[in-house]
């Protein structure tokens, strides 16, 4: 039985080495707690410890890197559940206490998930989910608690580090471990693991996960433009660095690892149920995915009607209908993944580097400021785009600005997925976006980044909905939104496009090193993503990459066939923006309903005729013109209007509220007769002359005497008093005056007066 105490009496104070020391333990006492450190070839390290903290987990793991530390735990069911997938959940939740901060909202803890919880999350699941065995299916969990955070490291690469390792520790059947880096190119210069200053200096933010073998298992990254060659050396680099942290988790498995539990194997298939269901259904299957005059509708419904056939003739009892399904799915699977070896066709007639037939619209609608409509083979997504004032960029939560180093964005993207587009029916909308939409809308907003400029002095939010889907719709949100940009005369670098690869393979016993077979396929339909073996996907433009993201389903890749991937992807996208651009092919130099942003200079004595009691003139103009303003600096304002027309009115409306007579010039150390306009505790409102905004006359300027209140001296609404002009104040801008100096010497007098001044 595996215990603590077990493992600290195993080899204490011994050294691991491989190689000139790459993979080091810590020499441990008696009481230490045991860990790893594995350094990079830059001189920095990620360390991994176990042992310390939740110890009724199956496994758990701390990784560090910098002071960011993580601990993952894994727990997994010893019952399997009743479905034909991996039940696998992984949950990554930000402490703000791990940042040394509070939560800013109304209860002062951590809510629901955010969008870079949730994007974290889906990148450690889909870099351990591929190595998962067959056949287990037994409900496991994954919880990353972040520890601490030192704004210098990124937790996510700490995180899969972390996740690998408590599954490698545990009695979890798990066919890893995997590692994972960030790479960043600064220059020439390829970067591992940079930190978040480095991060801002470089043109690439790569992540990749791979095996011992050289086998990457995912890819996620975002890039300025950058080349494929530098890209590909970027992914060979990253590979190579991520031996030692695999080789360093397996010696900390070895010796502090659980003895990896026996599942039960799944219930095997009776081989006479197996060649009943081929034998009724293979030859009509060879018929449906030959029939290239298919579409998706039509050829989902062929293969329901057999399967229906196959079920009623061959399924005798509840027990056998299981296998009789299983069986039926696992036909249909081998033989659409045989006829694209045999024939070099798809099942939609097209050859394997051949993209679908793409027609696009741009200018939709009128009232919008920008609208394209993209649709390739039977996926059809709606692009539009809507500019606002700056004070509508979105906000990041502090835990995410501290790691990310992004406080707002004034460039977003929001995918939507409604079930009609696979007509299906289903939950429509809400406030909160699925973990698939908000990851296909993250992905998409990398692709289009880029070419959006960073000084643009609106905000932007493009939407992407998706009208019908089969297969890539968010690599169309990506061709759609450039286009959309464009019609919007966002003035974008230029165009952007994407597409996905997809993959069939033939290896045996899970050894995916040593491929027998492969073929690549682009711009993939949803039957070749659910039946294939990869969905990578890839955006950019004519000159380079700006995103990528690799879904494998299998135990890892060889670098050769991600390269080979890469490169038909290159082909694609560029092949695709050339029928883009036969559309519309730069920004709109000029659009009716455009957005107006203007800056106006108000003088400070004018400010608060201007902005009104409380804000009220600003907030009837907003009402009445549509129109914002924010303060920029103390006396600039910025106008943000739906367009020109809606500008000039509120203009016009804030110049009446600022229209007054001319306002006399008046001489410094002259005496005016003032008029009293309001009794105050602290003085008199005076004016000077109609229509002059009332100033205070402090109790102090009253009289030689002093009193408490204006009515000791017997002044009255309505009453004029002699009062001498001493200019405006140069930081305020209120009027100076004094009735006290005219009855007294001068010097104390107007030193009074600046006295009373510097406190107001």
């Amino acid at each position: 039985m595996w215990s603590l105490s077990k493992f600290l009496r195993l080899n204490i104070g011994s050294r691991l080495t491989k190689g000139n020391n790459s993979v080091q333990r810590r020499k441990c006492s008696a009481l230490a707690t045991p860990e790893i450190e594995i350094p990079f070839s830059n001189g920095r390290s990620l360390t991994i410890s176990t042992g310390k903290y939740a110890r009724f987990a199956d496994g758990c793991a701390v990784a560090q890197m910098g002071d960011t530390a993580v601990m993952v735990t894994a727990v997994s069911r010893n019952k399997a559940a009743q479905t034909n997938f991996m039940p696998l959940t992984v949950d990554y939740r930000q402490k703000a206490a791990a940042a040394g901060r509070i939560p800013t909202n109304f209860l002062r803890r951590e809510l629901g998930p955010t969008e870079k919880e949730i994007l974290t999350s889906r990148l450690i699941d889909r870099s351990v989910r591929p190595l998962f065995p067959d056949g287990y299916n037994c409900e496991t969990q994954l919880m990353c608690n972040l520890l601490a955070v030192d704004s210098v490291y990124d937790p996510d690469i700490v995180s899969i580090n972390a996740a690998s390792a408590a599954l490698s520790l545990s009695d979890i059947p798990w066919n890893g471990p995997v590692g994972a880096v960030r790479v960043g190119i600064v220059g020439t210069e390829v970067l591992i693991n940079p930190t978040r200053r480095e991060l801002a200096d470089s043109s690439l933010n790569l992540i990749v996960t791979a095996t011992k073998h050289n086998l990457v298992v995912m890819l996620e990254g975002a890039a300025e433009n950058v080349l494929l060659p530098d890209f590909q050396k970027a992914v060979r680099t990253g590979v190579k660095e991520i031996y030692n942290i695999v080789l360093g988790i397996q010696r900390l498995s070895k010796m502090y690892g659980k003895i990896k539990r026996t599942s039960d194997p799944p219930a095997a298939i009776p081989e006479e149920t197996v060649e009943a269901v081929r034998s009724l259904s293979e030859m009509r299957l060879r018929e449906i995915f030959r029939d290239y005059s298919h579409d998706k509708l039509s050829r989902d419904e062929a293969v329901s009607e057999l399967r229906a056939n196959v079920i009623e003739k061959v399924a005798q009892d509840s027990a056998n209908y299981n296998f009789v399904v299983d069986s039926f799915n696992k036909v249909v699977k081998e033989v659409f993944r045989s006829l694209i070896f045999e024939d070099s066709t798809r099942c939609d007639g097209r050859k394997l580097e051949q993209v679908r037939p793409i027609s696009t619209q741009v200018d939709l609608y009128k009232p919008l400021h920008g609208s394209a409509l993209f649709q390739r083979g039977q996926t059809q997504v709606f692009c539009t785009v809507a500019l606002d004032s700056p004070d509508s960029a979105m906000r990041m939560d502090p835990v995410s600005i501290l790691t990310g180093g992004v406080k707002e964005k004034n460039f977003f993207l929001h995918y939507e997925f409604p079930p009609y587009a696979t007509n299906e029916i289903g939950r429509a909308g809400g406030a909160v976006a699925g973990r698939r939409e908000m990851g296909h809308g993250a992905l998409a907003e990398k692709g289009l980044r880029p070419v959006v400029p960073k000084d643009f002095p609106f905000t932007i939010r493009l939407t992407s909905e998706v009208l019908e889907s089969n297969g890539s719709s968010s690599m169309a949100s990506v061709c759609g939104g450039s286009m959309a940009l464009m019609d919007a005369g966002v003035p974008i670098s230029s165009a952007a496009a994407g597409v996905a690869i997809g993959l069939v393979t033939k290896f045996k016993d899970g050894d995916t090193k040593h491929m027998e077979d492969y073929r690549i396929l682009t711009d993939i339909l949803g039957i070749e993503d659910y039946l294939g073996d990869m969905d990578f996907k890839l955006a950019g433009t004519k000159k380079g990459i700006t995103a990528l993201q690799a879904d494998i389903k299998i135990p890892g890749l060889p670098l050769k066939i991600v390269m080979e991937a890469l490169q038909q992807a290159t082909e694609a996208k560029s092949f695709i923006i050339d029928i883009m651009e036969e559309r519309i092919k730069f920004p709109r130099k000029h659009k009716d309903n455009w957005p107006v942003s203007e800056r106006i200079e108000v003088p400070a004595h004018k400010r608060a005729k201007f902005l009104g009691l409380g804000g009220s003139n600003l907030k009837k103009l907003t009402a009445e013109t549509g129109v914002q303003v924010s303060q920029l600096e103390e006396n600039i304002f910025q106008f943000f209007g739906p367009n020109q027309s809606a500008v000039d009115e509120a203009k016009e409306y804030m110049e009446k509220q600022m229209e007054a007579p001319r306002e006399p010039e008046l001489e410094f150390g002259a005496i005016y007769t003032a008029k009293i306009v309001e009794l105050r505790e602290s003085g008199v409102m005076v004016t000077l002359y109609p229509g002059m905004t009332p100033c205070l006359l402090h109790n102090s300027q009253l009289d030689q005497r002093k009193i408490s209140h204006p009515s000791a001296l017997g002044l009255e609404e309505g009453q004029e008093i002699q009062v001498k002009f001493f200019g405006r104040d140069p930081v305020s801008g209120i009027i100076r005056l004094s009735r006290k100096v005219l009855q007294g010497p001068a010097s104390q007098a107007i030193r009074d007066l600046n006295r009373t001044g510097s406190k107001r």
